[in-house]
């Protein structure tokens, strides 16, 4: 809930979705209007803006396997889809759910209320020509939408013909979207040189963003680590962030591993971004959350700035001298601002970029100081989003676990092909016989040393010999809890055996289970267990 005008009493709303678009339309968007916030940076939001499903954006130079990776998400065919070696797709493609398939041109799609893209209609038939949305019913889809981008190019011939400024095509979508990945081909890593402008435009959501390196089973492990290190190398240079960007390595396509030496790597990898992209719905409130936060913050500085240079343009002559001088000097006004109001540099928009912008404003126009517009971004910041916070708690704890299912999202869930089914603590699921059984004899032999006692060594004698793996306190700790079955504080043989073989599970890498799989029970224990379940 949130403060009505009289704020006295809150008044309560539905849900976060309501919450967001109330607080845009009655406290910020009166700010930007006035201060022409959608001039310089980016259009008012819609109501659709806030209830579309989350929403992932696709971008790579040509050929890195972009419209092939949606296609392996969903498991089928779009509409429009078109696949090759040469720059195929050459427009924005949305891909949303639909009850049948169909195609919707970009001109028509910009004047439908009940899709995110009105706003879109600012960058012309040039643009709209090559945008339209791609409509299907698929499950994936009932999740999340995709945006598939044109490849990218290289050279100043690529950019002039496209007829649109591509990068601020990007930083519109960049905006709206929930997850952005960069799509890389491991087999040729170049870099061109609107790749890089259009990575340093998407500089302010590096929260947002993913990077895929495709294709890695095209070439060996020894090729893969150099290209991987080459990668990172490159991405610092361009995004320039002590932070480094979570990069996937795999080939995401439903084809055979031409070289399938790092297969279990490419399976972690692309469960890890599947189960990214699963969480997406999940945190779609919380993300819109962070995005208003953040376009409250830009639109607050920025409304500073345009009243700083309206007090110090003249009320009649040398109007125009005085706008060149403040636009030289803007550098100077965002200290003062800075230190006037204690806020953060990261805040203030980019100066050339504002210089530009401000070149072609009337100053004079710009509006005057305006104090309750100020203090209602203030008090929507530090009083009705800390409150719009705890709903999204209470929206997330009701609503049954939201993820994205269907399509290759399924293939990853269960059965012998999902992640780590039959390896490790997983190692033995199938067999009739207690796996542990195999290495049974040797580990009796060293149970039998440590002098049992009625069938059982106690816990200081097991801890000696547990201790020579060299495993942490903290996992030995968790192995003893899982191999003491019967939770008596000691070990019997099968259980002795069960602990070391835990032990090896750990050695070779694995994570051990939460709770002791029904395989590794011992089959002395597993009468107890059903009665202890009973």
């Amino acid at each position: 809930m949130f403060r009505s005008r009289d704020k006295k009493t809150p008044e309560p709303f539905q849900d976060v979705s309501q919450g967001l678009k109330k607080l845009y339309r009655t406290k910020l968007f009166p700010l930007e209007d006035t201060y022409q916030f959608h001039d310089f940076h980016s259009p008012s939001l819609e109501d659709a803006d806030f209830d579309n499903k989350p929403m992932v954006l696709l971008v790579g130079q040509y050929s890195t396997g972009k419209t092939t990776f949606i296609r392996h998400l969903m498991e089928q065919d779009f509409p429009g889809m078109r696949i090759g070696p040469e720059p195929t797709t050459d427009s924005f493609i949305a891909v949303m759910h639909g009850d049948q398939d169909g195609m919707i041109p970009g001109n028509a799609l910009v004047v439908d209320p009940k899709k995110p893209f009105r706003k879109l209609n600012a960058f012309g038939n040039a643009f709209l020509n090559r945008f339209m949305c791609a409509q299907m019913p698929n499950p994936v889809l009932e999740s999340i939408s995709i945006i598939d981008t044109p490849g990218i190019l290289s050279g100043e011939k690529q950019r002039i013909s496209r007829g649109y400024d591509f990068a601020a095509v990007l930083e519109w979508f960049a905006e709206r979207v929930d997850r952005i990945i960069l799509l890389f081909d491991a087999h040729k890593l170049d870099i061109s040189d609107e790749f890089s402008e259009v990575i340093r435009a998407l500089k302010n959501h590096e929260d947002k963003m993913r990077v895929v390196l495709n294709k890695a089973d095209q070439i060996n492990t020894q090729q893969l680590m150099r290209v991987y290190g080459a990668l990172m190398w490159s991405l610092g240079k361009i995004i320039n962030t002590p932070e480094v960007v979570r990069v996937y390595i795999g080939s995401f396509w439903a084809q055979p591993l031409l070289i399938p030496d790092n297969r279990k790597l490419f399976e972690a990898e692309e469960q890890d971004l599947f189960q990214d992209i699963q969480g997406l719905p999940r945190n779609a409130a919380i993300r819109k959350l962070n995005d208003l936060i953040k376009r409250a913050r830009l639109a607050k500085v920025h409304a500073y700035i345009i009243i700083s240079l309206k007090k110090e343009m003249p009320s009649v002559f040398g109007k125009e001298n005085k706008k060149k001088e403040l636009i030289a000097n803007l550098g100077e006004t965002y200290l003062k601002i800075e230190r006037e109001h204690q806020i953060s540099p990261g805040d203030f928009p980019k100066l050339k970029k504002m210089q530009e912008l401000l070149a072609g404003h009337d100053f004079s126009k710009f509006a005057t100081m305006k104090p309750k517009l100020l203090e209602a971004v203030e008090d929507m910041l530090a009083n009705d989003i800390a409150r719009l916070m705890t709903l999204v708690r209470q929206e997330e704890a009701a609503m049954p676990s939201q993820a994205v299912h269907g399509g290759a999202f399924e293939g990853t869930m269960s059965g012998p092909f999902g992640h780590g089914y039959g390896e490790g603590a997983g190692e033995g699921i199938d067999e009739l016989e207690w796996v542990v059984a195999r290495d049974k004899p040797s580990y009796d032999e060293i149970f039998y040393t440590l002098s049992p006692i009625n069938g059982k060594v106690s816990g200081a004698a097991a801890k000696k010999e547990m201790v020579k793996s060299k495993l942490p306190n903290t996992v030995l700790g968790k192995i003893w809890k899982l191999a003491d079955v019967d939770k008596d504080g000691y070990l019997d043989d099968e259980e002795f055996a069960l602990a070391n073989h835990l032990i090896r599970v750990k050695l070779e890498g694995h994570e051990l289970p939460g709770k002791l799989p029904e395989h590794l029970v011992p089959p002395s224990k597993r009468h107890q267990e059903i009665d202890m379940g009973e």
